[in-house]
């Protein structure tokens, strides 16, 4: 019955949320991930995606997994997390073997785990460790843009990956708060990675498209053409910074200006009522002074905005500015926001859609919300490895942190009493 439960945990800088999965038969009596479960609670002692204070985290990681169990009646035992923080570093490496002498000289799976290893063996910057290594293409015997090697013929076998890494301090600190709570962990997974896992078809991933993912502190995206990773970033700017704005601009407090910018807010100020004025008290301030529901959207349009130029310079990094057929896929809380994907069109000259998980089934409206598409991509993303167990080469088998969550979670059991 375990392990019939794949359960994924995001841990974002004001929200955990949990999603919790179960694998059924369907109609053909084919696996499938059904969603039984999804809850969140206020993130405490989580600042730009990366843990600032251990017992506060812990105890919302917990809050958390007990509110899980009491919606769904299944123990919650694992889980997939997502890590992300400003610190992510991306690189492209290059992996060459000779292709182990077989009787019928075709390239095994074995062979395939040998080249990314081989490509694993990069110059990695000092106190940082191995996220993910996602292959992005191979080359057999000169013959390039090859997706899957396995059962091929030849003698040479090479790899283009894309590795993931992140500081070693920032996994140790995730690794060791899911520890304290008394979960284990299945692996860690970049945020934008498992969101793209939940919204993105692989017909999107083929043609050019970029997901974006806006939550509190930080802005993750992921670009993907013809079905590889060409480029990822995490953004220090969020839809807090929405907030603080309000806040100054208003001239009240960050509680105010969240749940102004929550029930009268709009990122396009011509879909404001130019008349409409409310009272601050409206929003729990004790001030009686009037704001125009315009003014508040002039200050969320100039915010949007800047953020979705910093996406746009991303993309010029690339050559992929206002070049991507499929174009953006927004998800994350802030997407909310009345009128966010119009101001994404306009910057970034591109398509731009919300983000909602698919893939699943569910009875729970939760599921649909682009808010929880990191946490349901999580559940998705083991699904698949699971599927994948056995069943020949996927890029979502080749995880990077395994051999450092295990050294985590021996030395972590033993400080356990």
């Amino acid at each position: 019955m375990a392990e019939d439960i794949i359960t994924g945990l995001d841990i974002g800088s004001s929200t955990i949320r949990v999603v919790v999965g179960q694998i059924v038969p369907d109609d053909q009596g084919k696996p499938q991930l059904h969603i039984t479960g999804a809850v969140s609670v206020p993130s405490e002692g989580v600042h730009k995606g990366a843990i600032s204070s251990m017992e506060d985290a812990v105890s919302s990681v917990s809050k958390a997994l007990e509110r899980a169990e009491r919606m769904t009646g299944l123990a919650v035992n694992s889980a997939w997390v997502s890590i992300a923080g400003q610190n992510i570093f991306v690189q492209e490496s290059h992996g060459v073997i000779g292709v182990s002498t077989h009787a019928d000289a075709e390239i095994k799976e074995d062979d395939v785990e040998r080249v990314i290893e081989a490509a694993r063996t990069v110059a990695t910057p000092s106190n940082y460790e191995i996220l993910h290594v996602v292959p992005k293409s191979f080359t057999v015997d000169g013959q390039q843009g090859i997706k899957d090697p396995v059962g091929m013929s030849g003698v040479r076998l090479e790899v283009d990956a894309v590795i993931i890494q992140t500081l070693s301090s920032q996994i140790k600190n995730v690794t060791k708060t899911i520890y304290r709570t008394g979960l284990n962990i299945d692996d860690l997974v970049f945020t934008p990675l498992a969101t793209a896992e939940a919204v993105l078809t692989p017909r999107q991933k083929e043609l050019g498209v970029c997901v974006v993912d806006i939550g509190a502190a930080t802005t993750s995206l992921v670009v993907f053409e013809e079905g590889d990773i060409l480029h990822t970033a995490v953004l220090p700017v969020g839809g807090d910074h929405i907030t603080n704005d309000l806040a100054i601009g208003l001239r009240t407090s960050l509680e105010v200006a969240e749940r102004a910018k929550i029930e009268i807010g709009n990122a396009v100020p011509d879909d404001a009522d130019r008349k409409a004025q409310y009272p601050l008290s409206d929003f729990g301030s004790p001030e009686q002074e009037m704001i125009k529901e315009r003014f508040v959207a002039e200050i969320i349009e100039a915010r949007a905005e800047e953020l979705f130029e910093s996406i746009d310079d991303e993309l010029r990094k690339i050559d992929r500015s206002g070049m991507l057929p499929v174009g953006i896929v927004l998800t994350g809380a802030s997407m909310h926001l009345p009128g966010m994907a119009d101001v994404a069109k306009r910057i970034l000259r591109l398509p731009a859609t919300i983000g909602k998980p698919i893939g699943v089934s569910s009875v729970i409206d939760e599921v649909q919300d682009c808010a929880y598409a990191t946490a349901v991509g999580l559940t998705l993303w083991g699904f698949a490895i699971r599927a994948a167990h056995g069943k020949g080469f996927s890029f979502l088998k080749i995880k990077g942190v395994d051999q450092v969550a295990d050294q985590l979670r021996k030395w972590m059991k033993s400080l356990i009493p």
